[in-house]
């Protein structure tokens, strides 16, 4: 699977590159991913980064992450939480 295509179904994607974004992302963090088709459109991902919000980077900082079921509704479940 290439990174510069995102399926809109995967919900979580590990840094890469953080380069330029320094406060902004953790090279081998996993990050939640907001499906965006107009961002991966242009080869961007938008994620919700280190700031709480969501933003567009190149999917070239990112690989797409497919996580056990169980895993991925727990990880929605306590990120949802977390932006209460």
């Amino acid at each position: 699977m290439s990174n510069s295509t995102i399926p809109p179904a995967l919900y979580f994607a590990v840094c890469l590159n953080n380069e330029g974004y320094p406060a902004s992302l953790e090279v081998g963090r996993l990050y939640r991913v907001i499906p965006d088709e107009k961002a991966a459109a242009h080869g961007y991902i938008r994620v919700i980064d280190e700031s709480g919000e969501d933003y567009a980077y190149s999917t070239e900082r990112f690989y797409p992450i497919a996580l056990p079921q169980a895993v991925e509704q727990t990880l929605l479940f306590a990120s949802e939480k977390l932006a209460v």
